[in-house]
């Protein structure tokens, strides 16, 4: 029986290397994707950091108004306000430097309420896949902040 299971040997080697350089390509790929999702994970975060605080500065450049003529003021936000004081603050914060692309989008304005609606895009480049996307992923934030007048 020994002189049979030699003979048997010399036909099996060389098959684990197959093997190990299949589960090495595997896991390189797991880890690419891996960073590629965590990079857009990230960038979409720093977005939506950068998208809260241009809403914060929109929702102060409110006017004060009355409601219906009442005694209570109220605070009254128009789009154009809302806009530019989201492309001061992105300007003020030198945002284009840190973001591709970075421009923003339509939905940006005033909701009724006193209510500032921040939208964000910019595009991300993943950084091992970035060969089989060019053209990069495009990411989108929005924030809204609201301004209220306290006694």
């Amino acid at each position: 029986m020994t002189v049979a299971s030699s003979k048997s040997r010399p036909q099996e080697e060389g098959q684990i290397t197959v093997l190990i350089v299949g589960f090495v390509l595997l896991a390189l790929l797991l880890a690419s994707v891996v960073m590629a999702a965590s990079t857009v994970y990230l960038e979409h975060k720093k977005l939506l950091s950068l998208a809260d605080g241009a809403a914060l500065a929109a929702a102060d450049s409110y006017t004060a108004g009355d409601i219906g003529g009442g005694s209570l003021p109220s605070t009254s936000l128009v789009d154009v306000r809302v806009l530019a004081a989201t492309d001061s603050y992105l300007e003020a914060s030198s945002a284009s430097f840190r973001h591709d692309h970075l421009a923003i989008a339509g939905g940006t304005g005033s909701e009724p309420g006193g209510t500032a609606v921040v939208v964000l895009s910019a595009v991300v480049h993943p950084p091992v896949v970035s060969f089989l996307l060019p053209d990069g992923i495009v990411i989108e934030a929005k924030a809204t902040a609201r301004s209220r007048l306290i006694q």
